[in-house]
C-alpha cells in the first residue's frame, strides 16, 4: 500500500472537532459513532518523541466513522479542502464501493466537508457525491465547487457540538421518505 507520513494528519483539526461531537452525541444519548483507524505498519520510528514517522498502510481504509444513530447505521467519512473547489480524486472508489454498499444493507453514507478558507462545514449526501462522480465518469469536471452544493446542508456548530452533522443526517432522512 503507499507510504504514510505526517502529512497524513492534515485533516486532524477537523477528526478533532468530530471526535468531540461524537462524545456529547454519545452523552446525550443520541449517537454511537466510533473513528475507524487505519491499520499501518511502522517503518521508521523517532524514538526520543516516541513518534512514528513513516509507515506503510497495511490495507485500503473505507471510511473515517461508523456507528448508529438512534438504531440507524451510519458511515461517513471526514474531507478538509482549503479552496473553494473539491477534487473529488480525494474520494478513492473503494470508499464510494463501501458506501454504496453500506446503502444496500440499510445505513447512510455520507461525508463531511470543511472548506477551511470559508470556515464552512457541509454534509454531503451520498446521492449528492453519486452525481459529481458520475459527472466526472462521463467524462465532465474530475471536482465540484460550492455554488454547486445544496445550501440546506451547511452545519453551523453550536456550543459543544462543533461538527452537527445530526441536523444533515435529519435532513438527509427527510428527502428520503
Amino acid at each position: 500500500m503507499g507510504a504514510w507520513s505526517t502529512r497524513g494528519l492534515r485533516g486532524s483539526v477537523l477528526e478533532e472537532w468530530i471526535n468531540r461531537s461524537n462524545e456529547q452525541y454519545a452523552k446525550k444519548g443520541l449517537a454511537l459513532i466510533q473513528k475507524i483507524p487505519t491499520p499501518i505498519t511502522p517503518v521508521r520510528i523517532d524514538k526520543e518523541r516516541r513518534h512514528i514517522t513513516l509507515a506503510y498502510f497495511e490495507q485500503k481504509s473505507t471510511v473515517d466513522y461508523i456507528g448508529a444513530v438512534q438504531g440507524i447505521p451510519v458511515c461517513f467519512d471526514a474531507k478538509e479542502c482549503a479552496a473553494d473547489t473539491f477534487p473529488l480524486a480525494n474520494v478513492h472508489p473503494h470508499q464510494l464501493q463501501f458506501m454504496r454498499d453500506f446503502e444496500r444493507q440499510g445505513g447512510v453514507s455520507f461525508l463531511l466537508l470543511f472548506f477551511s478558507r470559508r470556515d464552512k462545514l457541509y454534509y454531503l449526501r451520498l446521492s449528492e457525491l453519486l452525481k459529481f462522480w458520475e459527472r466526472r465518469e462521463g467524462g465532465g469536471r474530475k471536482s465540484f465547487t460550492l455554488l454547486e452544493l445544496e445550501p440546506g446542508f451547511y452545519l453551523e456548530g453550536r456550543g459543544a457540538v462543533l461538527v452537527p452533522y445530526l441536523d444533515g443526517l435529519k435532513k438527509d432522512l427527510d428527502m428520503r421518505d
